[in-house]
């Protein structure tokens, strides 16, 4: 282990030397957009600000904008002279922007420190035909989220293991008024891609299956189409109720508050959501807890889709605000910029209930990401199957978000979704590939 810190440590002191610096040159402007929630924003403004008083000729701008618009924001922008200098993006959105060369593949320095400091399949997240293109910045991954003392009070003694067990609990949750669901023992999502689409992975890879195999659209298996029959089947049972179920990526709707106000017994989420769930609840955050995903009968065990996000460049930017944006990166992912070994991006990610993918990060926060909630999802990590990014993805989770809903409201049977799903992303995978 010895020679394996000796190496990292001489690749960062190369990083830290190559950088470039700026000293009485013309000031030079970084925009930084981002969708993240206003007292993240002020702390990463924080952040630009310790950056600044060692970088005087550089300043740092950080924008935010709802998650809904952040893709179409960064493309109609990119290549104008007032367009975002940085910006944060899913990964999923990386190939399409790397082809049409929206994103500046990164400088070797920093591309160097990546490789040494981050797992790699975290880093290929990042990556485009072995080109990397930013800094990874955060990992997400689902799990199941319950309420303890609904359990409880339904007699409940542990999560459910099994699809089976799931149902089972799901029915001595719910609570109903006449044909009315007060309560619903398991929440779906809706109106919202990858609220919708993950969770799905979640259990369809929970039951041996994927969305995406050797490139190909796996939708047709036998694995998936028991994964389609599972959501009919909550919904024929009246254990769900799509109503409840509205969403959207900025934490708010009824999915958020039928949770928070004990109206919806367990959900699949992603470990982020931590941050509305402690505002939402206060104390009685206390109640809640994590698990494995289900496991389907075809399963060999819990596999959770998992996901990244990154930060990139504008490769339209001017050549002194592309070097800027990638020194102030650097600094903002290295441990130099946080406290106790830990980098700035990884204090922030953390305090959104977000876990942050810099090993020395992961090693800094040992203590806090061994919380009960968010133990759950780091112990996860080994098992979880990362969301297939490829060329036409965002399209292909669009379609078949479509395809889940309609199951969800009674518009089309887990088989007539499944078929339709299945040709759907076959036609999108083959045009985005031509």
């Amino acid at each position: 282990m010895g020679g394996i810190r000796s190496t990292k440590a001489a690749v960062l002191a190369a990083v830290i030397l190559a950088l470039p610096r700026f000293g009485a040159a013309a000031e030079v402007t970084v925009s930084f957009l981002t969708h993240w929630p206003p007292e993240t924003v002020a702390q990463l403004k924080a952040a630009a600000d310790r950056y600044q008083e060692d970088h005087p000729s550089v300043s740092v701008e950080i924008r935010a904008v709802p998650f809904g618009d952040l893709l179409t924001t960064l493309r109609s922008q990119a290549g104008r002279e007032n367009g975002p200098t940085i910006a944060g993006i899913y990964d999923l959105w990386l190939p399409e922007l790397a082809r049409d060369g929206i994103v500046a593949e990164m400088p070797a320095a920093q591309a160097a420190d990546v490789g040494a400091n981050w797992p790699q399949a975290v880093a290929g997240a990042a990556s485009v035909g072995g080109k990397p293109y930013g800094y990874p910045n955060e990992i997400d991954l689902y799990a199941l989220i319950y309420n303890k003392r609904l359990f409880a009070e339904a007699g409940i003694t542990a999560p459910p293991k099994t699809w089976d067990e799931l149902l089972a609990a799901a029915d001595k949750l719910t609570v109903r008024d006449g044909g009315r669901i007060t309560r619903q023992g398991f929440g779906l999502i809706n109106s919202w891609a990858a609220g919708v689409v993950h969770p799905f992975g979640s259990l369809l890879a929970s039951n041996g299956g994927a969305l995406i195999a050797e490139g190909k659209p796996a939708l047709d298996s036998e694995a998936a189409r028991q994964s389609f029959e599972l959501i009919q089947t909550l919904i024929d049972r009246k254990l769900s109720d799509p109503t409840m179920a509205t969403a959207d990526a900025n934490t708010t709707g009824p999915y958020l508050d039928n949770f928070v106000s004990g109206n919806t017994a367990m959900i699949v989420m992603a470990n982020w959501w931590e941050s509305a769930l402690r505002a939402g609840m206060g104390d009685r955050f206390a109640d809640i807890a994590t698990a494995p995903i289900p496991v389907g009968p075809k399963g060999d065990g819990p596999h959770p889709v998992s996901y990244s996000w990154l930060t990139v460049v504008n490769a339209a930017a001017g050549e002194a605000e592309r070097a800027a944006a990638w020194d102030f990166l650097a600094w903002l992912n290295g441990p130099q910029s946080g406290e106790g070994g830990a980098s700035a991006m990884g204090g922030l990610l953390l305090a959104m209930g977000i876990l942050p993918s810099r090993s020395s990060d992961i090693a800094a926060f040992a203590d806090r990401l061994s919380t009960p909630f968010l133990k759950g999802y780091v112990d996860q990590l080994p098992a979880a199957r990362p969301f297939p990014v490829v060329l036409g993805g965002q399209e292909f989770t669009e379609a078949l978000q479509q395809h889940l809903e309609a199951v969800q409201y009674g518009q089309a049977t887990a088989a007539d979704a499944q078929a339709a799903a299945q040709s759907d992303v076959a036609s999108i995978l083959e045009r985005a590939a031509q």
